[in-house]
C-alpha cells in the first residue's frame, strides 16, 4: 500500500476529515428526495432502538445522545419513526431489515464490526455483536467532531450549525487485534491520589471506584478498546473489593482482566492478606488457593472476563515452593488443569467460548522454554524488555496456535534500570516499527498497554489503540507516523496549528530517544550500589551539552510563542497535551545539564536551580487546571528518586570528556541501495533517519580515503531483540573485503542491555585496515530480520 493510500485509510478509519460527510450551510429543502442525512442546530433526532439491546450499546447511546446535545444544541429521543436506526445482527432489528444480504454476510464474518450506511433518509447503525453496535454508535461522535479526550484531555467540543451525511455512505470496520485495552499499573502517584482524594473522594485511602472507572471506560469505548486491567499496587483498593465497580465494567462492556501476576481475576497483592489462608503456596497450601480463586470465578460467573492463568508470587516475584525450572513446570503444568476445570465448572463447560491467557513474562519464560504445554486454546502473551522493545516474536507454530497471540507492552514502567513514571516519551516510532511487527507475526489476539496513570500518555495511547484497531492505520515508514500526528493534533488544536506543532512534537520524541528526561541524572533504581543513587556527569561533551541545551531551549520558545495565542477554549487541552510535557521535559534537561556544566565551573549553579523551581510551577499549574479538575494526577518526582530533586553544588575531580570529529558520519538514510530493495526510513534514531534493512539486504555509504591505515567504523542500531531464531546479526564490510559479522543479543538484564536501553541504541565497533586510498564503499549487510540501523561514525586510528 503506497503513502497516498496509507493516508486515505487512516482518514477513513479516524474520520478526522469526512470524507464523505458535506457541511451545508444552509437548509436543504430536496434531503427527503435526495436520501441524504442532515443534522441540524436545534433539531431533535429520533431514533429506533429494540428494547432487548445489551447493555453497552445503550450506554454507547447515552455518551452520543450527550455529545449531540453539545454539538448542536438539540437532543436525541426515541421514536420508531425516527430517522436513526440502531440494532445487532441476531436482535431481530429495523436495522438488520434495512440491510442487504450482503451486507450482513460480510459483517457477521467481522467480529465488533459494525456498519454504518446512509440510504433513504435512514441513518443505519448495524453491529456484527453488542460491541460492534456500540462502537458504531460512538463513529457518530467521531463523524460529528468530538475527540475521544473529551473528558480526559478537556479536548472541547465544538458547535455545528448543520451537517450531512450523503446518500449512499457506508462505512464497515472491524478490529485487526481481538482484545485491545490497557493496564493501570504503578498509579501511586497520579490516578490513586486523584480518584480518591478529589474527583470521587473517599475516606478509604486509595479506593479507584465507579465513578473513576466510568469514566475509564467510556475513553476505552472511545478508543474502540474492550479490556481492561485494573491497578493492582497496594497503594489502591482492588478493583473488586470496592462496590459498584464489576457493575459498571458490565454496563460499558468491558472485558476486565488481570496482570501477568493475578491468576483468576484475583489482585493477589491486596487480596490474599484479607481473604487467604495460609502462604501463598501451591505446593504447600492448594486447597486453600483453589478456594481463593474459585470464590473469584463464581462471583464474575455472568462477566465478561479474561482469565490470566498460572501462578507466580505474591506480587511480581517467582511463584513459592518451586526453586527449579523443572519443578516450577510441574506445578504449573497441575495449576492450569485445576484452573481450566474450574472455569469449566463455572463459567462455561465449552472452555474454548472462554477467554483465558498465559503470560511467559520473567523466569515463567524460562519455564515455557523449557517445554511447559499450554493448551492450544489459550492465548500467548509476549512481552517487550520494559522498554519497548519486544521480547519474542510468535514462532510458525504458535501462530498457528487456536488461542492466538498477545502483546504486553510498556510506555510506562517502574524498575531496573531506571523508571519511567513522569513523562510518556516512548518514541511513537518505535511503539509502530514494534507493533506492527508483532502484529505481522501473528500476535493479534490480545494487545494490553501499560499505560500508568493514563495521563500524560494520551497520544501514545491513542495511536497503539488506533493500530490494535486497524493496524494499516499507519504504514512502517516515518511520513505515514507523521500523518498520523498531524491529524491527532489537527483534530485538537485545529489545522491552523497542526504543521507547527507535529515538527515541535517531532522533536520532543526524538530528543527524549536520546535520553528520556528520566534518566537524565545518570542514576539507576532497584541496584544495591549507592553510587547508582547520586546524580553524576553524562558521558557527553561540552559541546554535546550545549547543542541539546539549544535544541530544547529552541522548542520551548516555539511552545512559548503559540501558547501565547492559543484560543481560550483550548488552554487546558494545549497545557495538558503539548506545553506541560514539552516545557517539563525542557527543564528537566536544563536543570540536570546544567548542573553537570556548573560542577566543572562552565556555569552558575543559579541555572539548575532555577530549572528545578520551574518544573515545581510547571506542575503547579497543571494540578490547578480547570478548577481543580486534575489536582494530583501530576506528580514531577514519583517515588522521590534523586534525579528529580534539586542537584547538590559539587565539584566535579574529572574533566568533560572531549569527543574527536570523525572522519566521516552517516544516517541511515544516507545509504545506497546494494541490491535494488529500498530500506524503509522508521522515524527511529537520533536524527529520526533510522532504516529497517530487510533480511539478506545490503546498504552502503561512500567512504573518502585520503591516506592507507586503520579506520574505525562504529555502528549504533536500535537495539532490538531476535525477530526469529536466537541472534539479530548484521555484516560490516568495506568494498565486499574484510567482512566481520556481530550479534547485538543481549541476555537478561544483563549491563549491555541496561546501556542499551537507556541509550536506545546498541553500539558495535568493527577496525579495517586500508592498503589504499581512495574512494571506497562501507557495506552494511542484515544477516537476520529486525536489523535497523541508526547511524555510523568512521573514525581514523
Amino acid at each position: 500500500m503506497n503513502n497516498m493510500r496509507l493516508k486515505l485509510s487512516y482518514l477513513v478509519t479516524i474520520l478526522f476529515s469526512l470524507v464523505s460527510v458535506l457541511h451545508a450551510n444552509n437548509t436543504d429543502s430536496k434531503n427527503e428526495i435526495s436520501g441524504d442525512i442532515t443534522f441540524r442546530k436545534g433539531e431533535l433526532l429520533g431514533y429506533n432502538i429494540n428494547t432487548n439491546e445489551n447493555e453497552v450499546v445503550f450506554t454507547a447511546l447515552d455518551i452520543f445522545k450527550k455529545d449531540f446535545k453539545q454539538v448542536f444544541d438539540a437532543d436525541l429521543t426515541e421514536n420508531q419513526q425516527g430517522s436513526l436506526i440502531i440494532g445487532t445482527i441476531g436482535s431481530k432489528s429495523l436495522a438488520e431489515q434495512l440491510c442487504t444480504e450482503s451486507d450482513i454476510r460480510e459483517l457477521k464474518s467481522k467480529r465488533e464490526g459494525f456498519l454504518i450506511r446512509v440510504q433513504d433518509n435512514k441513518l443505519i447503525i448495524l453491529g456484527n455483536d453488542k460491541r460492534g453496535t456500540a462502537y458504531g454508535i460512538l463513529e457518530l461522535s467521531r463523524l460529528i467532531g468530538v475527540s475521544p479526550w473529551e473528558w480526559w484531555a478537556d479536548s472541547p467540543v465544538l458547535k455545528k450549525d448543520v451537517l450531512k451525511l450523503k446518500n449512499g455512505f457506508r462505512l464497515m470496520q472491524a478490529p485487526s487485534v481481538k482484545h485491545r485495552g490497557f493496564f493501570l499499573n504503578d498509579e501511586d502517584w497520579g490516578l490513586t491520589p486523584w480518584s480518591y482524594k478529589n474527583f470521587e473522594p473517599s475516606k478509604i485511602k486509595g479506593q479507584i471506584g465507579p465513578k473513576t472507572h466510568a469514566r475509564i471506560f467510556e475513553l476505552l469505548l472511545r478508543l474502540r478498546a474492550n479490556t481492561f486491567w485494573p491497578a493492582m499496587h497496594e497503594c489502591s483498593v482492588a478493583f473488586y473489593l470496592t462496590p459498584g465497580n464489576k457493575e459498571m465494567a458490565d454496563k460499558y462492556g468491558i472485558y476486565v482482566g488481570s496482570s501477568h501476576c493475578e491468576p483468576m481475576m484475583r489482585n493477589t497483592n491486596a487480596e490474599w492478606k484479607h481473604h487467604g489462608t495460609g502462604e501463598y503456596n501451591y505446593l504447600t497450601n492448594r486447597d486453600n488457593i483453589l478456594k481463593f480463586w474459585e470464590e473469584r470465578t463464581r462471583d464474575l460467573a455472568g462477566s465478561d472476563n479474561l482469565y490470566t492463568l498460572g501462578i507466580r508470587g505474591v506480587h511480581d516475584g517467582k511463584m513459592q515452593g518451586a526453586n527449579t525450572v523443572e519443578e516450577q513446570k510441574q506445578a504449573l503444568t497441575q495449576i492450569l488443569k485445576d484452573q481450566r476445570e474450574m472455569i469449566k465448572s463455572i463459567v462455561n463447560p465449552d472452555i474454548e467460548k472462554v477467554s483465558q491467557v498465559f503470560i511467559p513474562y520473567k523466569e515463567v519464560l524460562d519455564v515455557y522454554n523449557a517445554g511447559l504445554e499450554v493448551p492450544e486454546d489459550v492465548s500467548l502473551m509476549w512481552c517487550d524488555d520494559n522498554y519497548g522493545y519486544i521480547n519474542h516474536f510468535p514462532d510458525s507454530i504458535e501462530r498457528n496456535r487456536k488461542g492466538g497471540n498477545g502483546i504486553y507492552y510498556h510506555i510506562s514502567y517502574w524498575g531496573r534500570p531506571h523508571d519511567y513514571l513522569w513523562l510518556a516519551t516512548t518514541s511513537p516510532a518505535l511503539v509502530n516499527y514494534q507493533m506492527k511487527l508483532a502484529w505481522e507475526k501473528g500476535a493479534r489476539d490480545m494487545w494490553i498497554i501499560n499505560v500508568g496513570d493514563i495521563k500524560p500518555g494520551e497520544y501514545l495511547l491513542e495511536l497503539l489503540m488506533d493500530l490494535a484497531w486497524n493496524i494499516h492505520t499507519t504504514g512502517k515508514d516515518a511520513e505515514s507516523l507523521d500523518s498520523h500526528l498531524r491529524l491527532w493534533l489537527s483534530r485538537e488544536f485545529g489545522k491552523k496549528y497542526a504543521g507547527e506543532l507535529t515538527a515541535i512534537m517531532q522533536e520532543y520524541y526524538r530528543l527524549s530517544y536520546i535520553r528520556k528526561p528520566e534518566f537524565m541524572g545518570n542514576t539507576r533504581t532497584e541496584e544495591k550500589d549507592p553510587a547508582y543513587k547520586i546524580v553524576r556527569d553524562l558521558p557527553w561533551s561540552e559541546n554535546e551539552i550545549l547543542q541539546r541545551l539549544s535544541d530544547y531551549q529552541k522548542l520551548e520558545r516555539k511552545v512559548k510563542k503559540i501558547s501565547e495565542n492559543i484560543p481560550v477554549a483550548l488552554k487546558d487541552t494545549w497545557y495538558q497535551l503539548i506545553e506541560y510535557p514539552v516545557r517539563a521535559s525542557s527543564q528537566m534537561n536544563s536543570k540536570i545539564l546544567y548542573a553537570q556544566l556548573a560542577r566543572h565551573d562552565k556555569v552558575d549553579w543559579q541555572l539548575s536551580d532555577a530549572a528545578f523551581d520551574e518544573i515545581k510551577n510547571l506542575t503547579v499549574k497543571y494540578n490547578s487546571l480547570n478548577n481543580g479538575k486534575w489536582k494530583h494526577m501530576m506528580d514531577e518526582q514519583p517515588r522521590e528518586l534523586n534525579v528529580f530533586m534539586k542537584i547538590p553544588q559539587e565539584k566535579s575531580s574529572k574533566p568533560l570528556p572531549v569527543r574527536e570529529k570523525p572522519l566521516q558520519i552517516f544516517n541511515g538514510t544516507d545509504y545506497k541501495s546494494q541490491n535494488g530493495d529500498i530500506p524503509v526510513n522508521t522515524g527511529l534514531g537520533y536524527e529520526r533517519k533510522a532504516i529497517a534493512i530487510s533480511q539478506n539486504s545490503s546498504v552502503s555509504y561512500p567512504l573518502k580515503i585520503k591516506k592507507s591505515g586503520e579506520i574505525k567504523a562504529i555502528v549504533a542500531l536500535v537495539p532490538n531483540h531476535p525477530v526469529s531464531g536466537k541472534t539479530i546479526r548484521f555484516a560490516i564490510s568495506i568494498d565486499g573485503e574484510q567482512e566481520q559479522i556481530f550479534d547485538i543479543k543481549t541476555h537478561g538484564r544483563s549491563e549491555e542491555w541496561k546501556m542499551n536501553v537507556l541509550s536506545n541504541q546498541a553500539i558495535r565497533t568493527a577496525t579495517f585496515n586500508i592498503s589504499k586510498s581512495g574512494n571506497k564503499q562501507l557495506i552494511i549487510r542484515a544477516i537476520d530480520e529486525g536489523i535497523v540501523l541508526d547511524q555510523v561514525k568512521v573514525v581514523i586510528l
